[in-house]
């Protein structure tokens, strides 16, 4: 009931038992702990309950400076850390360079930047939510491998938690970001849809009848590590050959495009300009990317059937180079009316998948 108002609200209560199926007795009775806490309020402004008819309704809302949290995005090189309210809304934002790459020295940057972003919310903040790219195990707060990072089964929450003395949640950082649109963006009134990243990696965020989907063994909507070149294909960081990920993530795109370019200083922004620029065989790096990139959300939307796909990440910035590649692709190798299913483009900044640490750390909360 709850997670209803929250992500949807203001709303009347016979709209509330519309949607969650529970009776209005029901609702009453769950609502009245929650305005008594502080978390809901009703509105003063009524509505009529249905087509102008009936008695009037007064909404009700969120309270979102009730509770604050904490949302850090780990990167290789960075932190960026958001304060939310309980809808959230960014209340302040920061970045910080971490200072090593081990667990040690990322557990003392997160608690460092906590302690930089809470002060004048301190009485107000009892939950932080990390996002790790990787194999992340969000109920037993453990980061199983991350690649990037080269870790493997760090008790993550656990030491955050002792380092901040709050309480912690962990979550693949698309998965969080998938959190986020699910209750706050794109995701909010669909039973089912998916999230894919383009950037350093490729990833997935599943939602299926109104739930993400963690999978059996915690790396449901891994499209990065779908084989479409298998036989030949380039060798991915997983083991495997030909996956997406090997033809379409930066450091892949990058390296061919410096062999394409005979250029072995070229960085991802400078294949960028050789490609609008017209070089051919740069473009025809990020032109394999793009179908690779489709053929992979396609054999999802096969599998899975989503109401809709949003299409994110810092690779967004050569989306133009690929952008017809990966519609083309999909279009050709989507089944039957699943070729219909929308891929929306939304570019979200860092401190967007920041958000999604908190968002997730609001749902452990509220829908553990």
């Amino acid at each position: 009931m709850f997670t209803t108002v929250l992500t949807r609200g203001p709303v009347v209560r016979p709209e509330i038992a519309r949607i969650t199926g529970l009776s209005s007795a029901a609702v009453t009775k769950a609502v009245k702990p929650m305005i008594e806490a502080g978390y809901l309020a009703e509105l003063t402004q009524s509505v009529r309950a249905a087509e102008g008819a009936g008695r009037p309704a007064y909404p009700l809302a969120i309270r979102a400076d009730r509770e604050f949290f904490v949302g850090v995005k780990v990167t290789a090189d960075e932190l960026i850390g958001v304060i939310t309210d309980l809808r959230a809304e960014v209340r302040a934002a920061s970045r910080m360079p971490v200072s090593g790459r081990s667990v040690e020295q990322v557990v003392a940057d997160v608690a460092a930047l906590v302690a930089e972003l809470t002060p004048q919310f301190a009485d107000r903040i009892h939950h932080v939510g990390v996002s790790v790219s990787g194999d992340v195990d969000r109920p037993g707060g453990l980061v199983r491998y991350s690649p990037f990072l080269g870790w493997r089964d760090v008790a993550l929450a656990e030491l955050v938690g002792a380092a901040t003395g709050l309480e912690v949640t962990v979550e693949n950082d698309v998965k969080a970001l998938t959190v986020a649109e699910q209750w706050f963006g794109e995701g909010v009134g669909a039973d089912s849809f998916a999230l894919a990243t383009v950037g350093v990696g490729i990833g997935c965020g599943l939602v299926v009848n109104g739930r993400l989907v963690p999978g059996g063994y915690g790396v449901a909507g891994e499209i990065g590590h779908i084989p479409v070149a298998a036989g030949d294909g380039p060798t991915c960081h997983c083991g495997s050959r030909g996956c997406v990920e090997a033809i379409a993530s930066e450091e892949a795109i990058v390296a061919r495009a410096r062999e394409a370019a005979g250029d072995p200083g070229l960085d991802m922004a400078g294949a960028i300009l050789r490609a609008h620029d017209g070089d051919a065989a740069v473009r025809a790096v990020f032109a394999e990317a793009g179908q690779a990139i489709g053929l992979g959300l396609a054999a999802m939307v096969n599998l899975v059937g989503p109401e809709r796909v949003v299409v994110s990440g810092e690779g967004l910035a050569a989306y133009d180079l690929f952008e017809e590649q990966i519609r083309a692709a999909f279009s050709r190798q989507a089944f039957g009316a699943a070729e219909r299913c929308p891929l929306v483009v939304r570019p979200l900044p860092w401190e967007e998948w920041a958000r999604g640490a908190a968002a997730v750390s609001i749902q452990s909360l509220f829908a553990p």
